[in-house]
């Protein structure tokens, strides 16, 4: 099921087939946390996840990805705003649309990792991990050889 939110000229939509993989590729290789990423990996990533699209009438301005189960955890990545389209409150009016999809209610968790938008996701009830002991992270790029 597609889920879409309007306001004004602005949509917000989860319909995949609205997704430009070009134009949030084009984004994510010059963004901090994914340089370089493939597009064959950004066409993956988009098929895997729970997609949120933001247009400006039929142009793509934004998006955001959820990984997720849709019953109790919940990943947020990807998620920007074109430089142009900054400063209208979209951000905000995006992280409200993807809090009330219908498959949210009843998550138990919903992580995220951000450089510099602490504030933006501590409007929304995002606080910073807590007994961070118990986390763990698998990265390959840090695995030693045994």
């Amino acid at each position: 099921m597609n889920y879409s939110a309007s306001k004004g000229q602005f949509l917000i939509s989860t319909d995949k087939r609205r997704i430009d993989p070009k134009y949030v590729h084009a984004f994510l290789t010059t963004s901090y946390w994914s340089p370089g990423i493939s597009i064959n990996i950004v066409r993956k990533s988009i098929k895997g996840s729970l997609c949120f699209g933001i247009y400006h009438h039929l142009n793509q301005i934004g998006f955001a990805r959820l990984i997720t189960d849709s019953a109790t955890f919940a990943y947020l990545a990807d998620v920007f705003i074109d430089e142009k389209y900054r400063g209208k409150g979209l951000s905000k009016w995006l992280l409200e649309a993807i809090l009330a999809h219908p498959d949210l209610p009843g998550m138990r968790r919903i992580m995220l990792a951000t450089r510099d938008a602490h504030g933006l996701y501590q409007k929304f009830g995002f606080i910073p991990l807590t007994k961070v002991e118990r986390w763990m992270v698998y990265d390959p790029g840090t695995r030693k050889s045994k």
